[in-house]
Order: C-alpha cells, then structure tokens, then sequence
C-alpha cells in the first residue's frame, strides 16, 4: 500500500477516466479470448522518406510462432498518464538534488492533457505528487526526497501498477511507469517474474533513466542482476533505457513517443491458448520500426 491520501485519490481517479473510442474493452482483461480478442498498445515510426502513414498491412504479429490476423491498427492520441519512480533509498549512487532535476525534466516536457505522478521508494513506495501538469507543484514537492532504507522496487512496481494506473482503466489506455533509478531490489515482497506479468497484462510501459549499479553487477540470488531487472522491465514492455546522464533527452523522448508514435492494434489470437503464457512478436515492413511487449500473460489468476 502506498503512504500518503491514496483513498481521496482512488475515488478521484475512478471518476476521472475517460472512455477511449473504439477500444473501450477493459485493458486489465486483454488477454486474448474467443469473444472479445486482444488489444495492445504499439510503439510505432517511419525510418524511411516514406509520407504514407503506418497501416495494418504493414504489420506481422505473431504469438508463440503462429501469424495472427491483425483485425485493427490505429494512432492513438490519447494523453498520457506518467508515473515517475524515483529510488530513494540510502545508498542509491545519486545525490537528491540531481535525482529531482532528472524528475523535473518531465515538467517540461509533457504534452497539454499529459499529466505526472511521483512516487518515491525505498521500503515503502511514498507518494510525493498526485496526478498534475503544474511544473510549480511538482517542483514544490521534490522537497519530500530524500535517501532513507533499502530500495523495494518490485513492491514500488506492484503498487504503481494496481493502486495508481489501474484506477484508470479501462478509460486511459496509454500509460507507462518511469524507473529513476539502477534497478536493484533489496527485500521486496512481491516477485520480479510476477511483477512483469502484471505488467505486461495491464499494458503498461516501462521505461528507465539508468543509474549505475551500485552493486557492481554483484549475483542476486532467485533474482535478475539489477541491470537486468531494468533490460527486462522496458524489453518486456515495449519500452526503452536511457543513462541517468541523458535525463534531458529522455524526458523529451519518451513524452514525444508516447503523444507522437503511439498506437492500438487490435487481433483474435488463433492456435495459442489463452491459459498459457504466449511470446508476442511484431514486425514490420522496411522503413518502419515497432515495439511493444514480448509477452501476453496466461488468463489465469
């Protein structure tokens, strides 16, 4: 459970999200089933000269190595809801003031209807900044960080992801979660393999500004290495890695991809089983690049 007002927000967010025309399926339940299909969010851009605009035809989708037909392909542009996760605890190799820099980056760069949430972690996750555009607010409350604890992240990335995005849904599509920090995990509850699957089946997208690993790439035990845990969270999702260094670009990067390069596609699966994991592979023709997650949850709970 996140510290802080969180039951005045869960009742705000709940009626605060709006429908998204044409998918309003619910994308908690999105994984594929005989009735309803599946529904994924899709990062998508021209490499060529190429004017046309990216249509169905020019993609391949497949699901544990079986084609899949692709019923509908659309830009979406939806705002964005933004969850910045901030490392805060002791012994992250950062100092505060240049962590809340990195974060404000993000003021600065979102599109209009584009809205923040700050969370900090270290054994609990904190909320530091409700939902907000207002770059003042933000800035005002970055005075709360500071370095105390052990980083849980897979804990912080649980309740991100259930207590804060999924209130949105099935109104707000277009979401992703940003790791400030050098993916270690110290003492989390909650499983890194589970923690991704929810992940995935939510639809949410991660994305990294990469701290270096204060371990020094040291064996975690039933565990990725912390580096790994950050590759696998973005590849997984369908998004990106950036070094802490480039805090600048990244923000402009991935506020731009998600308003700019971001759209629905929607398919039937056919030959796989919706009680099994199934491996989700895109691709594209020449002169357009594609992401999105690797993976869709079995339908089990």
């Amino acid at each position: 459970m996140i510290r802080s007002r969180f039951n005045y927000f869960l009742a705000m967010a709940v009626l605060l999200a709006v429908a998204t025309p044409g998918f309003a399926q619910s994308r908690h339940s999105n994984r594929g089933n005989e009735i309803e299909g599946s529904i994924i969010s899709v990062t998508a851009w021209r490499t060529d000269e190429a004017k046309e605009p990216i249509k169905l035809d020019n993609l391949f989708l497949y699901e544990n190595g079986s084609e899949q037909r692709i019923r509908n392909f659309s830009y979406d542009p939806s705002p964005s809801r933004i969850v910045l996760l901030v490392d805060n605890s002791q012994t992250v190799n950062m100092d505060v003031e240049r962590m809340k820099a990195a974060a404000m980056e993000f003021a600065y760069e979102i599109f209009e209807g584009d809205q923040l949430f700050v969370i900090a972690y270290d054994e609990k996750p904190e909320i530091i900044q409700e939902w907000t555009d207002d770059a003042t607010k933000l800035e005002t409350s970055f005075a709360s960080f500071r370095k105390k604890g052990n980083p849980h992240l897979f804990d912080a990335l649980n309740a991100a992801a259930k207590e804060v995005l999924m209130p949105l849904m099935p109104g707000t599509r277009k979401t992703a979660v940003v790791v400030i920090g050098d993916g270690l995990d110290r003492g989390s509850v909650s499983k890194f393999d589970a923690t991704l699957a929810m992940l995935q089946d939510m639809d949410v997208t991660v994305y990294a500004i990469q701290l270096t690993d204060r371990t020094g790439g040291a064996y975690r035990r039933d565990q990725p290495k912390a580096g790994a845990v950050l590759t696998q969270l973005t590849e997984g999702t369908g998004g990106k890695i950036f070094p802490f260094d480039e805090a600048q670009t990244a923000a402009k990067f991935i506020c731009d991809e998600l308003r700019k390069n971001r759209y629905l596609l929607s398919y039937l699966p056919v030959n796989t089983s919706s009680f099994e994991p199934r491996r989700v592979f895109l691709v594209a023709d020449d002169g357009i690049q594609v992401r999105t997650k690797t993976a869709q949850p079995p339908n089990i709970k």
